[in-house]
């Protein structure tokens, strides 16, 4: 069990993230006290997708290939379109993914980036939900998809869209304090 406060936690992301759904967790969780760190492919900056353009940049606080599972608590995966269509065929990324879900510490991901899930072969009988265009991809791989603003199966943390990320904050907190899951794989 981790107290917020003295938690680690790491997003992974790359170009394209939706905007809000990196920046929201990112602030929400560092003000509630927690060192949050964000990686990427490349090591360096990245840019946001904010509504129908490009938005700001991201800064990044090491590679994907630098993060190591028993340095944080939980993962954090903004979706948006472009972000997790770009990291679901990069083998560091997916390794990377695979790896926490592995530990059964706390993985969440809101409105496309249950694609790395699917990815990972994470959603096979479990309660989940996403953007409502993924919601087929989702079924097709074995999720039982719900239409709720925030669903967790054995630490997994989902969410649909920008509108759910006070939810999407709050669980991921709980299930931080909650500490690890067992998962079947």
């Amino acid at each position: 069990m981790a107290n917020i406060s003295e938690a680690r936690v790491l997003i992974v992301s790359a170009n394209g993230f939706e905007q809000s759904e990196l920046e929201i967790p990112r602030d929400k969780l560092r003000g509630a006290g927690a060192t949050v760190q964000v990686a990427s492919p490349g090591g360096s900056t990245i840019t946001g997708w904010d509504k129908d353009d490009w938005g700001r940049p991201a800064t990044v606080d090491l590679s994907i290939a630098d993060a190591k599972v028993d340095d944080y608590e939980a993962l954090v995966l903004p979706g948006g379109q472009i972000n997790p269509d770009l990291l679901r065929i990069d083998n560091r990324a997916m390794s990377l993914i695979r790896a926490f879900l592995d530990s059964g510490k706390p993985v969440a991901a809101v409105c496309h980036a249950p694609w790395l899930l699917i990815e990972a072969g994470a959603v096979k009988g479990r309660e989940a939900t996403s953007y409502p265009s993924i919601r087929t991809d989702m079924e097709n791989a074995g999720a039982i998809w719900k239409d709720e603003e925030v669903v967790v199966s054995d630490g997994i943390i989902t969410s649909r869209n920008p509108g759910d990320l006070d939810a999407f904050v709050d669980k991921i907190i709980e299930e931080i304090e909650e500490g690890r899951h067992r998962r079947a794989a």
